[in-house]
């Protein structure tokens, strides 16, 4: 397994951002999902092994609130689009101008703003996306809501329930996540008519928790859909995640 190396960078407002990569060339820049770390969604199941293989170097952020980046209980550090701006700080601070990028679920929804707000990767990935979830972000969210706030009253059989226990997992800082979710924008569909370049939505076979990956492939202008094994919890586990992922970038 190659190494795994870990830098800091500092995101919006001074907020020390964990930096997570492998392998040597290309620049890969991955976005893990809400809840999620870096570790957890690319590096644990060997999906980032797979694309540092592939001639990538894999550059995977813990999100603000996630992981081992930091996770302030400021509001004022949750403005509107914040994963929006830490993208563009590390993107900047890296000094990448040539590379990929991708995401899955909130890590794809942050790809796309960053890309409406003017990041030009090469080609762009997007995991567990669909095209009802980039625009349907208040339903989305009031539902991870209602798990912080019931966290720890929440039974088994509640749609809550699965979120609730991945929280408790991952041990997630419930002040900071709960100002997190209240800074995520919308994008509606028409807006996905500037995401001009070449774009893959990569989602598993049993995975509707964002809409449909396919409508939502069908409506970028280079899109293009691929099934993996799974559901919205369990796709980033199957190794067919990262080679979809290599096969496209490399294609």
């Amino acid at each position: 397994m190659s190494e795994v190396r870990k830098d800091y960078v500092e995101g919006f407002g001074g907020t020390r951002l964990a930096i997570h990569s492998m392998g040597q060339g290309r620049p890969l820049v991955l976005l893990h999902g809400l809840f999620s770390s870096a570790q957890v969604n690319w590096i644990k199941f060997g999906n980032a092994q797979i694309l540092a293989d592939a001639g990538f170097e894999v550059i995977m952020p813990d999100l603000r609130a996630h992981g081992e980046s930091e996770a302030p209980h400021d509001p004022r550090l949750y403005p509107e689009d914040v994963l929006v701006e830490d993208l563009q700080f590390l993107v900047g601070e890296l000094g990448l101008d040539d590379f990929d990028l991708g995401g899955f679920s909130l890590g794809a929804r942050t790809s796309v703003r960053g890309v409406l707000a003017g990041l030009e990767p090469r080609k762009l990935i997007l995991g567990g996306m669909g095209l009802s979830g980039l625009a349907g972000w208040a339903r989305r969210s009031a539902h991870f809501i209602d798990a912080i706030d019931r966290f720890g009253n929440i039974e088994r059989g509640e749609p809550a329930f699965v979120a609730q226990a991945f929280m408790k997992t991952m041990n997630v800082d419930r002040v900071a996540a709960r100002l997190l979710l209240g800074s995520v924008d919308d994008t509606p569909p028409e807006a996905l008519e500037n995401v001009t370049m070449p774009t893959l939505c990569v989602c598993g076979a049993d995975d509707g928790d964002n809409g449909s990956a396919p409508d939502l492939a069908a409506t970028l202008p280079q899109g293009t859909y691929k099934e993996v094994p799974g559901n919205h919890m369990s796709s980033v586990t199957f190794k067919e995640m990262g080679r979809a992922m290599a096969e496209f970038l490399q294609s």
